[in-house]
This record gives structure tokens, C-alpha cells and sequence, in this order.
């Protein structure tokens, strides 16, 4: 029979004491005040620009509210994670909750592909039978919302380190770009009549836009399946671990992130004395800490032999 686990006995098996790695698991002072806003002003106004793009019959300016709305859902996902992000690690999730930022900004690249697979194929519907759009209140509309994503994207740019904030922001920069092209649309209808312009300029705001999104895409992908941190080479440590004065060898080595921003290293170290591992363990934390920035490392020291008992162990 499992035995329950208390708070106060979870809260023990996780404290991080003298010599342990300073990251806590959880952002504590991640402040939600810049999503918050974000989100604020993008749904106020989601809103309207969605109604005028139906009743100026624009597809620049339906996919610039389309953005809109997709940003809104965005930045509420990001807000989400933060503050799912906050929580301390429980007994049943020890590395705590940095990882749903990532899941969310994964989702909201999945999202907005579905957003632009939508608009092109329109589109592409819209060039072979051009349909009127008033383009006065097309200008209008879209430069308000212009003004409105130019405050969203300065207010989220002030948060440089979550990669979910990152990934809400492609979406405001693609949808600022759609208001850009929404005004150029309208002015173009208005003073020529050239109704071919909306649906060509929503598609080249698509394919803009694609580009942002696979980044976003392939970073929280690479994290999620705890791929080698973009910055750190794998390689190079293993070459500055065996450099440590009484290292032989280096094996099963892992680098991963267990939140965006915070490393962490397992592996096995062949040493030539085990009495001297106190001093070579801290050579090594000092080596990673100050060359590669890891500061959160599990390592296992083994003498020359032991890894092959141990090997030849697990098939007996």
C-alpha cells in the first residue's frame, strides 16, 4: 500500500540547500501584468474589427480580425501557463510546471497554421471571383487596430525570457503586419477599385507570417522533447568534463531544460579515486557553471571497470 505524501514531506524532498542549483522549479516572481494587458486591449478590440470585417466584406481586413482573435486566445493560453508556471513542483509533478509554457506556445503555433491554411485557401477563392469591399471603412478600422497592436507588441517585448510571451508575440507582429496590409487594401479599393488587392495582400501577410510561426513551432518542439538547449554544444562539454583533472571518461551524458532558461545535466563520470571525488565534483560544477552556464547537475562517479559490471549486470 502507498503510503500519502504531505505537503510538508514534498516540500522537504525538494528543498534545494547549500551547493544545490538556485533554480527553484518555479517561477515565483514571473509577474502576469504584461500578458494581462496584452490580452486587455487585444480582445476589446477583436471584437469590433471582427464585425466591421463582415460588414466591409474585406478579407484583409476579416484576417487581420482573425489574427486578433487568434492573438486573444494566445495570449490567454500564455497567461494560463504562467501562471500554471508558478506552481511549486508536488509529489507528483517534481520538476514543477515550467514546461506548460512551452505546450502552450506550441499549440498556439498549431493554431495560427490553421488561421493561414483558412485565409489563403479564401484567398485563393476571392481572385478568380473578386467580391466588393468598402474600402473606406476598411483604412479606418485597420488603423486603429494598427495603433492597437503596435501598444501589444511593445507592452509584451518588455518580457524577454518566457518563450510563451515570444510566441504570443509572433502572433501580434502577424497581425500587425495584417493591419499594415488591411490599410493598404482599403486605400487601394477606395481611390482605384481594384478589388483584386485584398485577397493578394492577405496572402502575402500569410506566407509572412509562416516563417515566425515555424520558429516558434520548432523551439518549443526541440523543448518539449528535451532536445540539447540551442545555445549549449553537447560535444564540447563532454571534451571539458574529461579535461577535469582526475576524469577519465565521460558517458551517459543527457543535457536537456527542465523550464525555458534553466539547464540541466545528468551523466557518469570514470574517475581514477573515488576519494578525490569531493574535489573533482566541485571542479566540475564550477567548470559548467562558469563555461556553459548549468548549474543544475546529477553526476554519478564510477572507477575505471564498474560501468562494465554494472552493464554486464543488467542482462545476467
Amino acid at each position: 500500500m502507498h503510503s500519502k505524501t504531505s505537503p510538508q514531506k514534498s516540500d522537504h524532498l525538494h528543498a534545494h540547500r547549500r551547493g544545490d542549483a538556485q533554480h527553484q522549479h518555479f517561477f515565483e516572481n514571473r509577474s502576469q501584468k504584461i500578458l494581462a494587458w496584452a490580452l486587455g486591449l487585444t480582445l476589446s478590440f477583436a471584437f469590433v474589427e471582427v464585425g466591421f470585417g463582415f460588414w466591409s466584406n474585406s478579407l484583409a481586413l476579416i484576417s487581420d480580425a482573425g489574427h486578433m482573435v487568434t492573438d486573444a486566445a494566445a495570449l490567454g493560453l500564455a497567461l494560463l501557463a504562467q501562471m500554471i508556471a508558478k506552481r511549486p513542483p508536488t509529489a507528483k509533478n517534481s520538476f514543477g510546471f515550467g514546461r506548460a509554457e512551452a505546450l502552450a506556445a506550441f499549440v498556439n503555433g498549431l493554431v495560427m497554421l490553421a488561421v493561414v491554411g483558412w485565409i489563403v485557401f479564401e484567398a485563393a477563392q476571392r481572385l478568380s471571383h473578386p467580391e466588393p469591399v468598402q474600402g473606406g471603412a476598411v483604412m479606418l478600422v485597420a488603423s486603429i487596430g494598427l495603433a492597437i497592436n503596435i501598444v501589444v507588441a511593445w507592452i509584451l517585448s518588455h518580457d524577454k525570457e518566457s518563450v510563451n510571451t515570444k510566441a504570443a508575440l509572433v502572433h501580434v507582429m502577424g497581425d500587425l503586419l495584417g493591419s499594415v496590409a488591411a490599410i493598404v487594401s482599403g486605400a487601394v479599393i477606395y481611390y482605384v477599385g481594384w478589388m483584386q488587392i485584398d485577397p493578394i495582400l492577405s496572402i502575402f501577410v500569410s506566407l509572412l507570417i509562416l516563417k515566425s510561426t515555424f520558429g516558434v513551432l520548432g523551439e518549443s518542439y526541440h523543448f518539449l522533447m528535451e532536445g540539447v538547449p540551442q545555445h549549449i554544444d553537447y560535444l564540447q562539454i563532454g571534451d571539458d568534463l574529461e579535461a577535469v583533472s582526475g576524469v577519465l571518461s565521460v558517458h551517459d551524458l543527457h543535457v536537456w531544460e527542465m523550464s525555458p532558461g534553466y539547464p540541466a545535466l545528468i551523466g557518469h563520470l570514470e574517475i581514477d579515486d573515488l576519494s578525490a571525488w569531493p574535489r573533482i565534483l566541485e571542479s566540475v560544477k564550477t567548470m559548467l557553471l562558469d563555461k556553459h552556464k548549468i548549474d543544475h547537475i546529477t553526476l554519478q562517479a564510477e572507477v575505471p571497470g564498474m560501468a562494465e559490471d554494472d552493464a554486464a549486470g543488467d542482462y545476467s
